[in-house]
């Protein structure tokens, strides 16, 4: 099936809906910007959906529970704010905590030079946070030390009994008990498809993260590189569940997605709702695409595409878990590139979505399968933090937090930031 375009009529039909104000020449402009949020839908549609086995096949064979059985898935400012102190206004907090859909607590972590660790989904109660998307949404601690990470994440983890997204089985641990020990034995894996992003990937922070990998063998643990394909086609999942996903949830949806036992913020819901009516141009130029994708898929597609994802979700995750079956840890740049500059406020809007989408190859794949992943700061390039990505098994940040402190104590700690010049 081929993913249809939209024309510039059908996008003004979305505006008006969502109450945005948009000139047909800028119109014009976010019809072709469109492009790079539906193409990654061509590769979905190339992609083979696992096929869901019979789990009651048809023949004489007695069911399960019978006698005989059978049995056949920005919190910048709060980053800016831990890292460490310097000329840069931070240090005012010790501990922070952020949301992650596509790499926002690793983001602004890794570009601040400090730690941030996405849990496990649903490791840690999203109550009372502003939702994106169901299936995406984590939150997760960010400090200047994995210990202080660690610590965080003892308080924050377990079940609330109020988020859906929570699931019995998946219990904390003791994080803290991880800490001060040696990596003798730990297995980690190099991505070699977590490198080398075409137009993205920065050769000194591709060096600086393999060279952070290599420094494991120093403390005993053993360190190969492996490929994982999926982990370049895990984008094209990410893009349809989160472009579908959070124009359903986040904007249509007014922050709540229905049917989902637990708690329901209300006044969040009346305050969010009642904004976007009133100031709805006020968004982001970044989310106003986000919303004219989604619901154009939505409308075109009619949630073929959202439906797919979630179920290619699957086999990305069995991707990852092949690996981690025979590994303690995955390595990878956490981001392909070192802090951009902050757009100008005059900037054409095609700089202004680059800037906010580019980084996220490495991190938005481990929001979509809910693998734990964790910035470790290892470098310092030109002046700038470049952050080392450890990805481990669900609910394993234990292994995450003991090599992670093993690294800040023997390898690398990141510097305060250099004082004013003259």
């Amino acid at each position: 099936m081929a993913v249809r375009r939209p024309e510039p009529e059908d996008l003004q039909a979305i505006a008006r809906q969502f109450h945005f104000t948009i000139p047909d020449e800028r119109m014009a402009t976010f019809q072709a910007l469109l492009e790079g949020f539906l193409a990654p839908y061509d590769r979905l549609d190339q992609l083979q959906e696992p096929r869901q086995e019979p789990r009651y096949p048809r023949d004489a064979a007695p069911r399960p529970g019978r006698r005989r059985t059978r049995s056949g898935p920005g919190p910048g400012g709060s980053a800016s704010r831990a890292r460490p102190k310097g000329r840069w206004p931070a240090g005012e907090v010790d501990l922070a905590i952020g949301g992650d859909q596509g790499g926002s607590v690793r983001i602004p972590s890794c570009w601040s030079g400090i730690y941030g660790l996405k849990p496990t989904w649903g490791l840690v109660p999203y109550t009372g946070a502003f939702p994106i998307e169901a299936s995406l949404d984590h939150l997760g601690p960010m400090a200047r030390s994995s210990r202080n990470v660690a610590l965080l994440l003892s308080v924050l983890a377990g079940p609330d009994g109020l988020d859906p997204r929570q699931h019995a089985a998946l219990q904390p641990a003791d994080y803290l008990a991880a800490l001060g020990g040696d990596v003798g034995g730990l297995r980690l894996a190099v991505v070699r498809e977590g490198f080398g992003h075409q137009g993205l990937s920065e050769p000194d922070v591709d060096e600086a993260v393999m060279q952070a990998a290599r420094a494991f063998e120093r403390l005993g643990a053993k360190v190969e590189e492996v490929s994982i394909p999926w982990h370049r086609d895990a984008m094209a999942v990410w893009n349809a569940v989160a472009l579908e996903g959070a124009t359903a949830i986040m904007v249509a949806g007014e922050s709540m997605a229905y049917g989902a036992k637990g708690h329901y913020a209300t006044g969040l819901v009346d305050a969010y709702s009642e904004g976007r009516r009133a100031r709805g141009d006020r968004l982001s130029e970044t989310v106003k695409l986000t919303v004219l994708a989604g619901q154009w898929m939505a409308d075109a597609h009619h949630g073929r595409y959202y439906a797919k994802a979630q179920n290619l979700a699957r086999a990305a995750v069995a991707a990852y878990d092949e690996a981690l079956a025979s590994h303690d840890l995955l390595v990878m740049p956490t981001l392909p590139l070192k802090a951009t500059p902050i757009p100008a406020a005059d900037a054409p809007v095609e700089e202004y979505v680059a800037r906010a989408l580019e980084m996220i190859p490495n991190t938005a794949p481990f929001d979509v399968t809910g693998h734990p992943a964790m910035n470790v700061p290892c470098a310092m390039s030109g002046g700038l933090p470049v952050g080392m990505m450890l990805v481990g098994r669900h609910g394993d940040e234990a292994t995450i937090l003991r090599a992670a402190d093993a690294f800040e104590r023997e390898v690398f700690q990141p510097p305060a930031p250099p004082p004013p010049s003259g």
